[in-house]
């Protein structure tokens, strides 16, 4: 049996922030122009207005099938997937989204060419620290690797938690809680090349 390694969708395998613009497009009839790049969260990134409203239904009833099935992935995202499953790992998206877009997420990641088969959306509960950390238990993960830092905090002290920091304006990613993550990585990337060269027990690569 192959140890797993988890991983978040939005902002480590697929680039939500790109498709937040063509998803504002497809409810709107305009692109947005880009605001701040190193923004993390999209509605800074992109010149847009915050929403209210019928408008705001507007945009959130484009959030169906066809957008959560379309998301570009982020560069490198699936190099380091495959070089994660060479080494013999199996990969698990484990994704806050709400689940009945799982299958959407599956093919989404199916067709962009991501050696993934299981999808596992928690949704979201703001009563724990962590809607993943039960998922993990479930799985028996070695690793957790996502870009938002509450969703870290709380998961079982023996899986590896890796965090994705990526653009840095407006990020959660900061303050104390830091100090409880295992490791920091710039992306998925990164973290794949650290993980299958660290003389850290837990991220040896499979024989």
């Amino acid at each position: 049996m192959r140890p797993v390694i988890t991983l978040d969708g939005d902002g480590v395998l697929l680039d939500y922030n790109r498709a937040y613009a063509l998803v504002w497009a497809r409810a709107f009839g305009t692109y947005p122009q880009e605001r701040d790049p190193q923004a993390y969260w999209p509605y800074d990134r992109w010149d847009v207005e915050r929403l209210s409203g019928d408008c705001l239904e507007r945009f959130r009833a484009c959030f169906d099938n066809e957008f959560w099935s379309t998301l570009p992935a982020i560069d490198g995202a699936v190099a380091a997937c495959n070089a994660l499953c060479e080494a013999g790992y199996e990969l698990v998206c484990v994704t806050a989204m709400q689940p009945r877009f799982t299958e959407a997420r599956r093919c989404n990641l199916r067709d962009l060419g991501f050696p993934i088969e299981r999808v596992i959306a928690t949704g979201r509960d703001s009563r724990v620290h962590s809607p993943k950390a039960e998922a993990m238990v479930a799985i028996g993960a070695v690793a957790l690797v996502d870009d938002y830092l509450p969703f870290l905090i709380g998961v079982r002290g023996e899986v590896h938690t890796a965090l994705v920091m990526r653009e840095p304006n407006g990020t959660p990613n900061a303050g104390p809680t830091l100090s409880k993550i295992s490791s920091c990585h710039a992306d998925l990337a990164a973290f794949a090349g650290w993980w299958l060269t660290s003389d850290d027990e837990c991220a040896q690569p499979m024989k």
